[in-house]
């Protein structure tokens, strides 16, 4: 079974971030975080936040092993457009549009096996409680106070 983590409505267009998702496509996870924090693009930031949120998803979600993680599938779609106009000659405005992008991420491995109880060694009767011997009081001895002249 494959984990999954989405980052939705990423402000940079689809097909600037597909081109870092196509560098690291099937790779292991830890690759892909090394490749992506060496890669001098803007979005190659918002693509290795995805795979580490998909990461830390399986591994305390899922219970996977960290260091068999790999990237069985990344894909990056089209979000919402903005509609926006910039200013042109002769006191015109030109439309263009403000591009987002979902990312997904879908991660795969070894599972971990499950905890294993440890078996109580012996169990020994408790003991009898050892009590105490009384203490003997000690009297304390009043003296008289002394009368203020």
């Amino acid at each position: 079974m494959s984990v999954k983590a989405v980052a939705k409505n990423v402000r940079i267009s689809p097909r600037k971030v597909g081109i870092v998702a196509g560098l690291v496509r099937g790779r292991s996870v830890e690759d892909a975080i090394t490749i992506l924090s060496h890669t001098p693009r803007r979005s190659s930031t918002a693509v290795r936040k995805t795979i580490e949120s998909a990461r830390a998803n399986a591994e305390n979600n899922h219970n996977y092993k960290a260091d068999t993680l790999r990237i069985s599938h990344i894909s990056v779609t089209p979000g919402t457009r903005l509609k926006r106009y910039r200013p042109a000659a002769h006191g015109r405005a030109l439309p263009f549009e403000r591009k987002s992008s979902h990312i997904t991420v879908l991660v795969d491995g070894e599972v971990r096996g499950a905890k294993k109880v440890e078996a109580k060694a012996e169990t020994k009767a408790p003991e009898p409680k050892k009590t105490a011997k009384p203490v003997a009081k000690k009297t304390v001895k009043k003296t008289p106070k002394k009368e203020a002249k």
